[in-house]
C-alpha cells in the first residue's frame, strides 16, 4: 500500500462520528455484523461512552486483556455512543474502526472468542467554559478493561463468515464491581484529599490520593521529623515493591517474555519483600516515602505538571497534597528535605517537577524518563520532522519504530500505536500513552478536547501545537532557555538522568539531547549525573550492578540514600539533622 492511499484509508476511518442509537430492523443475514445491547437491570439512565468488540484466538483469560500493539494483540473494534439506551441494539459493522484488523469484512473466516464491552463516560463542565464527556478513573487507573462500572459481556466462541454470517447478537449481561480498598498496616498508611485547585478546574469535587511508608521508629520517636521522597510514576493501589510478608509458596511461576526469566512473579514478591527488611533494618535510612495517586480523566496519571486540559495538578500537588502529608506525618517540610525519584512517566515527572518548581525540592533522580527533548518524540522531532507515522521520504514508504527489544528487533510502529489509541478512543480519551502526552502539552481544542499535535490518520504534524509544547513542556528547551536567568542556581546538583542505550522506546534519544546541553553549562554547572546502561532496555535506573530485570526493583533503595547523602551535604545551618537520624 501507497503512503498517499495508506494516509487517506487512515484520514477515513478516523472520523470521529458519534452515533446516536435508536430502533434498529430486524436482523437480516448478510456481510458480518455485531448488535450489541444491554439489559435495564445493568443501567436505568441511557449511557454515553465508547462501545468495544474484541475477536480473540486466543484460549486463555478473556479476550479484553488480549488487546495490544504488539505482536500478540487480538483484533479489536469501536465506536463512540451517545444516549445509548437499554435494550436497543449498537451495531459494530463495516465502517466500525478497528486494528489490527482494519475493517470488521477483513476478519478471517474461522473460530473465535467474542467479548464487547462498553466504555462510560462522565459529563464535566469545566470552569474554562467548556464541556466534555470523558472516562472518569473509578479506582483502576484509567484502565477501560477494569474500569468499576463498566459493562461486558460473557466471552462465548463463535464461527464466523465476514461475508455471510449476518447479524451476531450480543448482550452486556456483567458489570466490573467496584475495587476494595487497600489496607493500612505500621508502616504503610493510604490517604486521600479533595482538591480544591481540581475541583473548582473540573466543577465537580477532584481528589488526590497517596501511598505513605512511614519509616521505622516513627511511632516511637514522635518528636522526629523526616526528609520527603516522592516516588512518581503510574498508577498504583499502594506502594509499588513493598510487600510484609513473605512470597507466597503457593504462587504459580509464570514466564517474562520481556526478560526471558521464569517466575519473575516470584521475583518481584522477593525483591518487594527485601524493600520491607531493609526498610526496617538498622542501616535503612530513616525517611517518609510517598507514592502520588493522580489518575484523572485522560490517564492514570496527571505528569504531575499544571495543563490547559488536566487542570493545575502541579500546584494541587505541591500546594494542596504535599503540605497535607507532611503536617500529618512529621515530615520535615522545606525544599532542601524533599526529593523525587521514579521512572518513564515518572521519571520525566520528577525531572519537570524540579524544573517548573525549582526550590521546593532538592533533587530528582530520573530514571528512563519519557521524551524529555521534543526533538527526540521517541523517534520523531516535532520541529523538523512533517509526519509523526512516515519517514520524510520521496518514493518509498517507511514507518517509524515505535517499540524494539535490546537488539534492536521492532515489534510496533508509531502508526499502529496510534491506531489502536484511536481505536480505543476518540479526543484522545483512549488512555493510552501519545494520547496522555497530547492531553497535557496541548492547548485546548475548539471542542473542548485536547488540539491535535498531529493527525491520527495521515500522521501529518500540527506545527503550531508542536511550538506549544516546546515552549511549555519541553524540558530540555526550558533548561536552555531559562539556566542564565535564575534557574540554573536553583538546579544546581539536583538534576540525575539515567536511560539504557537500548531503551524499547528509543527514550535515550532525548537524553542524549538533554546531556548535550547540560554538559554546556556553566555558573553554574549543572553538577548532576547522566549514565546509559549499555545494551539495557526500559527502564533502568543506574545501577551497573545489576540485570535490568532486578535492577528495576529497587527503586527505592537505589535512589533513597542517594537523597540522604545530598541533604548532609546541601542542608542549610541550624537544619534539622538529628531527630530523624537514629
Amino acid at each position: 500500500m501507497s503512503r498517499r492511499l495508506a494516509a487517506l484509508l487512515l484520514a477515513v476511518l478516523a472520523c470521529p462520528a458519534i452515533v446516536t442509537v435508536g430502533a434498529q430492523p430486524a436482523a437480516t443475514a448478510g456481510p458480518l455484523r455485531f448488535e450489541v445491547s444491554y439489559p435495564a437491570s445493568r443501567s436505568e439512565t441511557p449511557l454515553t461512552g465508547r462501545l468495544l468488540l474484541i475477536l480473540s484466538t486466543r484460549k486463555e483469560g478473556e479476550p479484553r486483556f488480549h488487546v495490544n500493539d504488539g505482536p500478540t494483540g487480538q483484533p479489536i473494534f469501536g465506536l463512540d455512543l451517545e444516549g445509548w439506551p437499554a435494550g436497543a441494539p449498537a451495531s459494530v459493522a463495516g465502517p466500525t474502526i478497528g486494528f489490527p484488523v482494519q475493517r470488521l469484512s477483513e476478519i478471517p473466516a474461522g473460530t473465535y472468542r467474542v467479548q464487547a464491552l462498553f466504555h462510560r463516560y462522565e459529563t464535566f463542565r469545566r470552569s474554562d467554559g467548556h464541556t466534555v464527556q470523558l472516562p472518569m478513573d473509578r479506582g483502576e487507573g484509567q484502565q477501560w478493561n477494569q474500569a468499576p462500572g463498566n459493562l461486558y459481556s460473557t466471552p462465548r466462541e463463535i464461527t464466523i463468515d465476514p461475508v455471510t454470517s449476518g447479524a451476531v447478537n450480543i448482550t452486556l449481561d456483567q458489570i466490573i464491581p467496584e475495587i476494595a480498598a487497600p489496607k493500612d498496616t505500621k508502616y504503610l498508611k493510604h490517604e486521600r484529599i479533595q482538591s480544591q485547585l481540581l475541583t473548582k478546574f473540573w466543577g465537580r469535587p477532584m481528589f488526590l490520593g497517596a501511598s505513605v511508608l512511614l519509616p521505622e521508629g516513627w511511632d516511637t520517636h514522635p518528636n522526629a521529623k523526616y526528609p520527603l521522597f516522592i516516588y512518581h510514576g503510574h498508577f498504583a493501589p499502594t506502594m509499588t515493591g513493598w510487600r510484609e510478608t513473605p512470597p507466597d509458596p503457593n504462587l504459580t511461576p509464570d514466564f517474562s517474555t520481556r526478560f526471558n526469566l521464569a517466575g519473575y512473579n516470584r521475583i518481584q514478591q522477593e525483591y518487594a519483600y527485601q524493600l520491607y527488611k531493609d526498610w526496617t533494618g538498622p542501616n535503612f535510612p530513616r525517611a517518609i516515602a510517598i507514592e502520588i495517586q493522580h489518575a484523572n480523566p485522560y490517564y492514570d496519571d496527571s505528569y504531575a505538571v499544571n495543563s490547559a486540559n488536566l487542570g493545575p495538578y502541579g500546584d494541587a500537588i505541591v500546594q494542596e497534597l504535599i503540605p497535607y502529608l507532611e503536617k500529618k506525618y512529621r515530615g520535615l517540610g522545606e525544599g532542601w528535605a524533599r526529593f523525587m525519584y521514579g521512572g518513564s512517566t515518572g521519571g520525566w515527572e520528577a525531572m519537570a517537577a524540579q524544573i517548573f518548581y525549582p526550590e521546593v525540592f532538592n533533587g530528582a533522580y530520573v530514571a528512563c524518563p519519557d521524551p524529555v527533548d521534543f526533538r527526540a518524540f521517541t523517534t520523531i522531532d516535532l520541529y523538523k520532522d512533517k509526519n509523526a507515522f512516515w519517514l520524510d521520504d520521496t518514493f518509498k514508504q517507511t514507518p517509524r519504530p515505535g517499540h524494539r527489544n535490546y537488539l534492536g528487533h521492532v515489534d510496533a510502529m508509531v502508526w499502529e500505536t496510534n491506531r489502536l489509541e484511536l481505536v480505543l478512543g476518540t479526543r484522545s480519551r483512549s488512555g493510552q500513552q501519545f494520547d496522555i502526552w497530547e492531553a497535557v502539552y496541548s492547548p485546548v481544542g475548539q471542542d473542548g478536547y485536547p488540539a491535535r499535535i498531529f493527525d491520527k490518520g495521515s500522521g501529518a504534524i500540527n506545527r503550531q501545537v508542536a511550538e506549544y509544547w516546546r515552549d511549555n513542556y519541553d524540558l530540555t528547551h526550558i533548561l536552555k532557555r531559562d539556566w542564565d536567568k535564575g534557574l540554573g542556581k536553583k538546579l544546581e546538583g539536583k538534576l540525575h538522568l539515567y536511560v539504557g542505550d537500548m531503551d524499547n522506546y528509543y527514550l535515550n534519544n532525548a537524553v542524549y539531547l538533554a546531556e548535550q546541553f547540560l554538559a554546556t553549562t556553566k555558573n553554574p554547572h549543572f553538577n548532576g549525573e547522566v549514565a546509559y546502561g549499555d545494551r539495557a532496555e526500559h527502564c533502568w535506573n543506574g545501577d551497573p550492578t545489576r540485570e535490568n530485570a532486578y535492577s528495576r526493583l529497587r527503586y527505592h533503595q537505589m535512589y533513597i540514600p542517594k537523597g540522604v547523602e545530598r541533604i548532609l551535604k546541601t542542608a542549610p545551618k541550624g537544619a534539622d539533622l538529628t531527630s530523624w537520624r537514629y
